[in-house]
């Protein structure tokens, strides 16, 4: 039992123990205010803001076991060429267990005005670091071999596409942010072998969406919804309402399927600077080793014309 139990408590250690096969250096970060991030989920959003968007999101999952998930990205877009295009950059920093990824994703989207909203295709070109320390490891069996050579840090190729379109109260985006399969290999000399394809088995696609009711005056409803579909594996759901009180404050609650139930805070400090927080009640097995997640949004919108007001955007 207790062997079983520090194995949890070092996350991602099964996925350094199939290092003697192979690696799946294919990891996409988890976010509860992905309405806030869509830039990393889909590159058709650049430019959807109507100004120069910067958003900071910090996820810390699972606190209480060793080696769970951080996550920090940073990601800027905005309109270009008459509002015609979109343009934006995605970096990303994230830890899970021996495993560490830094990366950065160039986006860009046509924009085409439609009668009540706006259509955007987009497509992400980028490179990310991959590292596994697998001799940080302290493995119950001595001189282990899979644990005895941390891998090489490995420069990865990553592609992505996306459709988004949005009016002023709605918005709905499908998009497969991570379209090359990457695989690292730990050798029998110690070398570290890496293999990128076109790889339609691994593609994740995502379906997102959202809406905003005016309830009275100073009430707004919103909800958003993320649906995750990959193979061989089950369709994920996220569900999230909140209330926005006088476009100042908002709170809402939260449910991913199988894994958490969530509760979201957050206010626009000004019209252009949003911050929010959002904490995880792990729904899953791993209950019973950990204290949930936590994130922070930080966002702040650039107003492209100096004598105009930025109005809090919903999505």
């Amino acid at each position: 039992m207790k062997a079983m139990i520090n194995k949890l408590k070092v996350l991602g250690i099964a996925v350094a123990a199939l290092s003697a096969s192979a690696s799946q250096a294919q990891i996409q970060p988890m976010f509860t205010q992905y309405m806030f991030n869509e830039l990393f989920i889909n590159p058709a959003y650049a430019g959807s803001r109507d100004a120069i968007s910067a958003t900071g999101m910090f996820r810390t999952q699972w606190v209480g076991i060793d080696g769970a998930p951080t996550t920090q990205t940073l990601t800027v877009h905005g309109p270009a060429m008459n509002q015609k295009l979109g343009v934006g950059l995605a970096l990303l920093n994230e830890s899970i267990g021996v495993t560490k990824q830094t990366g950065v994703y160039a986006n860009g989207a046509y924009r085409m005005p439609m009668k009540k909203g706006t259509l955007s295709l987009g497509l992400q070109v980028g490179m990310f670091t991959h590292i596994e320390r697998l001799a940080s490891v302290s493995p119950d069996v001595a001189n282990d071999n899979q644990f005895l050579t941390n891998t090489d840090r490995v420069l990865l190729p990553n592609f992505g596409f996306g459709a988004y379109y949005k009016t002023d109260r709605w918005y709905v985006g499908l998009s497969i942010p991570r379209m090359m399969g990457n695989t690292v290999k730990l050798g029998s000399a110690g070398t570290t072998e890496v293999k990128n394809k076109l790889s339609l088995t691994s593609w994740h696609y995502f379906l997102t969406g959202g809406a905003v009711h005016q309830l009275n005056a100073n009430l707004k409803l919103r909800g958003n919804t993320m649906i995750k579909i990959a193979s061989a594996a089950p369709i994920e759901v996220d569900l999230t309402a909140d209330l926005l009180i006088k476009d100042f404050i908002w709170a809402g609650l939260a449910y991913r399927s199988g894994d958490a139930a969530s509760l979201l805070l957050g206010a626009y400090i000004l019209p252009q600077f949003r911050l929010g927080y959002s904490y995880d009640y792990t729904l899953s097995a791993l209950q019973r080793f950990n204290s949930g997640s936590h994130e922070i949004m930080l966002g702040y919108d650039f107003s492209l014309q100096r004598d105009k007001v930025v109005s809090p955007r919903y999505f």
